[in-house]
C-alpha cells in the first residue's frame, strides 16, 4: 500500500497532521509515530507509558518533535518495507527523489536493548536533494527543561530524569534547546541519524552508514522471520498481516503485556472531551488480541501474555472491582491515577490531554469472560494450562458465579452510572461455559453442578430480561429498549444460534438503527446517556463484529461488501484508529488493537465461509 501522495511545504510552518497521516515503528518496548511529512511527532522513551519526548501530535508548539524532510517543496508517499515494521517516507521534488527509512533495531544484546535506538536513514535515490532536520525533544510531556551539548557529531540532550544522545553523519548545530542540520545528498549518497537513550552503562555511540545498513537488514529479517509463522493464506493476506504486525508492535517484550493503543488523548471527536490514555493493558483488549494471534498461529505472544496474567493478576485481591482490575500497567502495576496536562492544547486543540486512566477502578464484569475464553483457547490451541493456572481459573469462575448479577459500568466504560448490561451478563456466561468445557475436556476438578446451575440461570435471565418484545431485539441493558452493538457478540460467543429468529430480528434492528453504510455506532448517546458531552464516530471493532455476525447468519454477500467497505477506511498503510468520523477520518487513539484484532477475526471467518 503506497497510499495517497501528499504535498508538504518545506519544514517550519507546521501545524497538525491528521491522525491517519502517520506510520508506526517500534522495538517491542515503545513506539514512535512518523508523519507523512517525515516528522516524528509522538515518542515515549523508554516505554509505552513513559512520559513523551516528542508529542507535537498533542501540541504543535510545546510537544517536541524530530523533523527530517526535503528542504524544498515535495510530494510524499509512505509505505512499509514489505512484511516488516520498517517505515519508508519518500520525497518527490523537482530535482530528485529521496527517502527516509525509519526503524528501531530489535534482537539486540541486553545492554544494547537499553539504548532504545531509533535510526533514521536518509537516502537520495535519484538526482540531488537538500534536506533539513530539527530535533526538538521536550521531556516529560514538555514540562522539564533540558540542556543540549554538541561535541563533534554527537548532541547530548540532558534532563533531570532522562538523557538522549543524537549522533549524525552530517554536521549539526545547536539552536537554543534544539539541534538543527542542513545537508544536501546526491544520487546514491546517504546520511544517518541515531537517537539513543543514554546513561548508566549506556554511553553515546555513533552509528556509521555501514552499521545503519546492517541494522536495517537485521530489522527487516527479524520482522520477516516473525511473520513467517503466520498460518493465514486467505484472500486478505496483506491487510491481515499488517494487522498482525501492528498487534506485535503493541506488545511489551519484558513482561508480555499488550497495550490497547500506544497513544494518549487522540480525540474521538475533534474539539470533544472523549480523550483517554490507552497505553495500558486492558484485560479485555489483550485477551481478544491473544485470540486473534492464536488464530494466525502465533502461540509465543499468547504464552507471554499468559505469563503476565499468572504473575500479575491474582484472583485473591478482593478489591471492590472484584479479583480482576479492568486494566494494569505494562509492568503489572494497579495504580493508574488520571491527571490532566493543562499546558498541552491537545490534537487540533482538542483538550483535555489526559495521562493515566480513572476507569481502572470501574467494575466491568465482561472482562472475566474475555480472559477465561482466551485461556480456554490457549489451552486448546497452544499448550495445556498448569495446575496453578487452573486453580486461578476456578477462583475467578467461583467469583463470577457469586457476582454476575451486579450492575456495572459495562464494556464501553460509560461514566453515566452502573446498569445491568446485557453484554456483561453474556460474558459472565462465557466465563463459566468455557471453564466447564476445559474441565470436561481435560478431566480437571471443578464444582460442575454449581457452575452449570449458574450458567443456565444467566442464560435464562438474558433471554427473559435482555429481550425487548417492543423492539424485537436484544437490548443494551435489562428492562430497557436501547440498542447496543455489543450484542453482536451473542452469536460470536456461541450463546445463541446465528440463525435463531430472535437473533435475526436483532440483527435487522441493529442494521436499521446503528449501521451507516457498513459502519457501526456503539450506541446512541442521545437515548443512552454515557455521562459525556458530544457524539462520537462509528466504532471500528463493532463494524468488524457486524461483518462476522452476518457471516454466521449466512448473509455472506452482505458481509463481504461490508468488509471490503471497511478496508477502504484504513489509512495509506492499512492502519486504523478506534473510530471513523462522519467524513471518513480516523479518530481516537492510533493505531488501535481492538480494530486490528477484529479485522483479523472477520477476515478469517469470512474467508472460511467463502470457501
Amino acid at each position: 500500500m503506497g497510499g495517497p501522495e501528499r504535498d508538504h511545504d518545506a519544514p517550519g510552518g507546521r501545524r497538525y497532521l491528521p491522525i491517519a497521516e502517520h506510520g508506526l515503528i517500534g522495538d517491542l518496548r515503545s513506539v514512535a509515530l512518523v508523519g507523512t511529512d517525515g516528522t516524528i511527532d509522538w515518542y515515549c522513551c523508554p516505554a509505552f507509558d513513559a512520559p513523551s519526548v516528542f508529542a507535537s501530535i498533542l501540541d504543535a508548539e510545546r510537544g517536541g518533535c524530530f523533523e527530517l524532510a526535503a528542504a524544498v517543496p515535495a510530494r510524499t508517499k509512505q509505505f512499509y518495507f514489505p512484511d516488516t515494521n520498517v517505515l519508508i517516507t519518500r520525497f518527490f521534488t523537482e530535482d530528485g527523489v529521496g527517502e527516509v527509512q525509519d526503524f528501531m533495531p530489535l534482537d539486540c544484546e541486553p545492554a544494547e536493548a537499553e539504548r532504545h535506538r531509533l535510526i533514521r536513514r536518509v537516502v537520495c535515490v535519484r538526482g540531488s536533494i537538500p534536506f533539513r532536520t530539527r530535533v526538538a525533544p521536550r521531556f516529560d510531556y514538555g514540562t522539564r527543561p533540558h540542556t543540549v551539548r554538541l561535541t563533534g557529531d554527537t548532541a547530548l540532550f540532558e534532563s533531570e530524569r532522562l538523557s538522549l544522545a543524537l549522533t549524525a553523519t552530517v554536521p549539526l548545530e545547536t539552536d537554543g534547546p534544539d539541534v538543527r542540520g542542513d545537508f544536501k545528498l546526491a544520487e546514491g549518497e546517504s546520511a544517518v541519524f541515531a537517537l539513543d537513550k543514554v546513561g548508566g552503562d549506556v554511553a553515546p555511540r555513533r552509528c556509521a552508514r555501514t552499521e545503519a545498513e546492517e541494522q536495517f537488514a537485521a530489522t527487516v529479517a527479524y520482522w520477516r522471520r516473525w511473520l513467517s509463522a503466520s498460518k493465514y493464506r486467505g484472500r486478505w493476506r496483506e491487510m491481515v498481516h499488517r494487522s498482525a504486525l501492528t498487534l506485535k508492535l503493541l506488545t511489551y517484550a519484558p513482561t508480555g503485556a499488550i497495550v490497547a493503543a500506544p497513544t494518549t488523548s487522540l480525540p474521538e471527536r475533534l474539539g470533544g472531551e472523549r480523550n483517554w490514555d490507552y497505553r495500558y493493558v486492558w484485560v479485555r483488549d489483550a485477551a481478544f488480541c491473544v485470540y486473534a494471534l492464536l488464530r494466525l498461529g502465533f502461540t509465543g505472544e499468547a504464552e507471554k501474555f499468559m505469563d503476565f496474567v499468572t504473575l500479575h493478576i491474582s484472583p485473591g485481591d478482593g478489591k471492590p472491582s472484584g479479583p480482576l482490575q479492568i486494566m494494569y500497567g505494562i509492568d503489572g502495576r494497579t495504580e493508574l491515577p488520571e491527571t490532566t496536562l493543562a499546558h498541552l492544547e491537545g490534537h487540533e486543540g482538542s483538550a483535555p490531554v489526559r495521562v493515566g486512566n480513572a476507569a481502572a477502578d470501574q467494575l466491568q464484569l465482561d472482562i472475566y469472560g474475555a480472559l477465561i475464553d482466551s485461556i480456554y483457547l490457549y489451552d486448546k490451541w497452544a499448550k495445556p494450562i498448569s495446575s496453578g493456572q487452573w486453580d486461578d481459573v476456578c477462583a475467578l469462575v467461583d467469583w463470577v458465579c457469586e457476582n454476575w448479577d451486579q450492575p456495572d459500568e459495562g464494556v464501553w466504560e460509560t461514566r453515566g452510572g452502573r446498569k445491568n448490561f446485557l453484554y456483561s451478563r453474556l460474558m459472565c456466561w462465557v466465563a463459566i461455559e468455557r471453564a466447564i468445557r476445559m474441565a470436561t475436556r481435560r478431566g480437571l476438578p471443578a464444582d460442575l453442578l454449581h457452575w452449570r446451575g449458574c450458567r443456565d440461570t444467566i442464560y435464562r435471565r438474558i433471554m427473559s430480561r435482555g429481550w425487548s418484545e417492543a423492539r424485537g431485539a436484544f437490548v443494551q441493558h435489562e428492562d430497557g429498549d436501547v440498542l447496543d452493538a455489543a450484542v453482536l457478540m451473542m452469536p460470536l460467543t456461541k450463546f445463541i444460534a446465528p440463525t435463531d429468529p430472535k437473533w435475526l430480528s436483532t440483527l435487522d434492528a441493529l442494521t436499521q438503527e446503528l449501521v451507516s453504510d457498513s459502519l457501526v455506532y456503539r450506541y446512541d448517546p442521545q437515548s443512552s446517556p454515557d455521562g459525556l458531552r458530544g457524539d462520537e464516530g462509528t466504532f471500528s471493532i463493532c463494524s468488524f463484529w457486524y461483518v462476522e455476525a452476518m457471516v454466521h447468519a449466512g448473509r455472506i454477500d452482505e458481509a463481504r461488501l461490508a468488509f471490503e467497505k471497511m478496508l477502504t477506511y484504513a489509512n495509506h498503510l492499512g492502519l486504523y484508529a478506534e473510530e471513523i468520523s462522519h467524513t471518513g477520518e480516523q479518530q481516537g487513539n492510533f493505531p488501535q488493537a481492538f480494530t486490528h484484532l477484529a479485522l483479523i477475526s472477520a477476515a478469517f471467518n469470512l474467508d472460511r465461509a467463502l470457501g
